[in-house]
């Protein structure tokens, strides 16, 4: 059965890979940072054996040399999915992000180099954020794959959300590069999502830990935006589980080699968000902002962007959910962890 190596298995976008990958009969091993996380998949898993299911520990993917044992396997790793890399907003200073997005995405193919020969493709998970342009985005503007980033070092370091596209920009433009100059026997997928939405499947003690894009959710769920539907920001998304399989599918589809793919479903915003939490889940609408306090979470005035994600539908067939399914089966999964939310 083919064998992958999948970095960062216990995040919100790896935990779908990995249910994607053994659904479809991969042999995974995945790295975590500790131990504890490593045992926490296994335990979710104890029908597998560990020539289906392992773990290695990577404790910090921004040091050198990171991925060199994790890199070796018996048997040897077909391909390598690479999700591992920080997404917040917190960051105090750029390096917070820039280090690990850019050490870990070119450490990891280094290391594929030198001590994996077997593997054919790595797949790296970029994001929108290495496409959207922000100083020029509009209505009118339909946004693919041929776009880039045009951020700087020095606008970086002008706020967090800076910091956090330089990231995605500079890791992706990395792996391009490094593909260039050191032409290895592997090939490169980098997969390009917007905003991610979707049911948690990774385990969580609380939600106070939830990943920053269902956060919106969260709070709405909470009554934490009542006063104040957050403004939407992203307006495009895509569900955590077509991306999951989108990752997967571009490991097993030859046609995927070499290439961007913008993965993208559709445009959302946040007043959107609110009233589908409202029709499907009556207990909150009281904690649910409304009249004006909905109006941050509507379109801009001037309209949004447009997208074409016909590569994603053509390369590797994907067919996407639509936003009530997400938003449904997102507050579902997020009951699941805090049930005395509904009371």
């Amino acid at each position: 059965m083919p064998r992958v190596l999948l970095t960062g298995g216990s995040g919100f976008i790896a935990t779908h890979v990995l249910e994607t990958l053994l659904a479809r009969g991969h042999s995974v091993v995945t790295t975590v940072r500790s131990p504890q996380k490593g045992q926490a998949i296994l335990q979710a898993h104890p029908e597998l054996q560990k020539d289906r299911l392992d773990y290695a520990i990577v404790e910090d993917i921004s040091q050198a040399n990171a991925f060199d044992k994790a890199v070796v396997s018996e048997p040897p790793f077909d391909a390598v999915i690479h999700t591992a890399s920080p997404y917040h907003f917190n960051a105090k200073d750029a390096k917070e992000l820039l280090d690990p997005a850019i050490i870990g995405t070119t450490g990891i193919l280094n290391s594929v180099k030198k001590y994996a020969p077997s593997v054919k493709r790595v797949v790296v998970t970029s994001s929108f954020a290495a496409i959207n342009n922000i100083y020029a985005a509009g209505k009118g503007k339909i946004y693919s794959e041929a776009d880039w980033c045009p951020i700087t070092e020095e606008q970086a370091n002008e706020n967090p959300g800076n910091a956090y596209r330089a990231s995605k920009t500079f890791a992706e433009r990395a792996a391009w590069n490094f593909m260039e100059t050191e032409t290895p026997s592997f090939d490169l997928t980098v997969i390009n999502p917007p905003l991610v939405l979707g049911p948690i499947a990774h385990r969580l003690a609380s939600l106070s830990a939830l990943n920053t894009s269902n956060q919106r959710i969260r709070d709405l769920i909470t009554g934490a935006a009542k006063d104040r539907c957050p403004p939407t920001g992203n307006h495009g998304y895509v569900d955590v589980r077509d991306l999951g399989l989108a990752h997967v599918l571009a490991i097993e589809k030859p046609e995927a080699g070499g290439k961007r793919i913008f993965t993208v479903s559709s445009h959302f915003s946040n007043k959107e968000i609110a009233e589908i939490i409202g029709e499907e889940f009556p207990e909150f609408r009281d904690r649910l902002p409304s009249g004006e306090g909905l109006a941050p979470g509507d379109y801009p005035a001037d309209g949004v962007y447009g997208f074409d994600n016909s590569r994603s539908r053509q390369v590797l067939g994907i067919k996407y959910r639509n936003l009530k399914e997400s938003i449904v089966d997102a507050v579902n999964s997020l009951l699941a962890v805090e049930p005395a939310l509904a009371k």
